[in-house]
């Protein structure tokens, strides 16, 4: 079983579990992205080159959930327990039912086709907040063009309007939100910034403040209001904005959550592995 150490920040909080490491949970894939827990405390996650979704159960390991995905990326479980995902071999949101039957929940905006939503967080309310930065994809049609006028962030409300609520951004990528739906926080990944937002009531952002200096490629929170950033290490930054930790994985971090019964495993997606690492905190999403 593969362990690797973690670093100690200038401000240690203490948040990961007594004498734990990261170690590997599974690996053979080509790029593993877009973990996402369920009620159980399974995590689910994508290996989007071979266009599958897997499943990791702390007790029994990882399994293939489904082949065959429209190349989901980024996602996420509503309220009713289905799977939600930004599927971007024809740059759509979905989801899987329970007899894992794809719906499409919305595609286009103004006419034309999305860039390739990319990353997601529903809202307490059931809105769905999600990022469409432009990656060429080679499953791609040859003549497949880029049709938007800027790489957004768009909100979904529960009656099926959208809106792009950030338009200013190089490069979106990671977004996460807090439990109570006020507060949201956004990538710009080519820009190396995180920014946080207020949500207002009718689901716009307001009072844009610079967070922390880096690109995300996928974020969490854990109960403590700490927020887990991926790229070339995790980074944790408290909601002041103070960096509290950094660790360290075998391989570049791309996204996380926490999973387990007890939400206190950090479940991390690393290109071609995935690993786990036991905290003292716990997850909120």
């Amino acid at each position: 079983m593969l362990l690797y150490s973690f670093s100690k920040s200038k401000n240690d909080n203490d948040i990961i579990a007594k004498n734990e490491k990261v170690t590997l949970a599974g690996t053979g894939f080509k790029f593993t992205e877009g973990p996402a827990v369920n009620s159980k405390g399974q995590v689910y996650f994508t290996d989007q080159p071979n266009d599958k979704i897997h499943i990791w159960d702390q007790k029994k390991g990882i399994s293939l959930y489904l082949e065959g995905t429209r190349r989901s990326n980024g996602m996420y479980f509503n309220a009713k327990q289905q799977l939600v995902s930004c599927a971007d071999e024809n740059n759509q949101l979905v989801y899987f039912d329970e007899n894992k039957k794809l719906h499409v929940i919305h595609e286009n905006y103004k006419g034309k086709h999305l860039n390739a939503p990319n990353d997601l967080w529903i809202a307490p309310n059931g809105g769905i907040y999600f990022t469409d930065p432009y990656y060429h994809r080679e499953w791609w049609n040859k003549n497949h063009i880029e049709l938007q006028d800027t790489h957004g962030v768009y909100y979904l409300n529960s009656n099926g309007k959208i809106s792009r609520v950030i338009n200013d951004f190089k490069k979106p990528n990671g977004i996460i939100g807090t439990p109570d739906g006020k507060t949201i926080y956004v990538a710009d990944i080519e820009d190396n910034k995180i920014w946080k937002y207020t949500i207002e009531p009718d689901g716009n952002l307001s009072n844009k403040t610079f967070f922390a200096p880096h690109g995300s490629d996928g974020m969490t929170i854990d109960n403590k209001g700490n927020v887990y950033l991926t790229s070339e290490k995790i980074w944790v930054y408290n909601s002041k904005g103070d960096l509290i930790k950094e660790i360290e994985t075998p391989e570049k971090p791309s996204n996380l959550c926490f999973g387990g019964k007890k939400r206190n495993l950090l479940f991390i997606t690393a290109r071609t592995s995935v690993y786990t690492l036991k905290m003292k905190v716990k997850g909120v999403h």
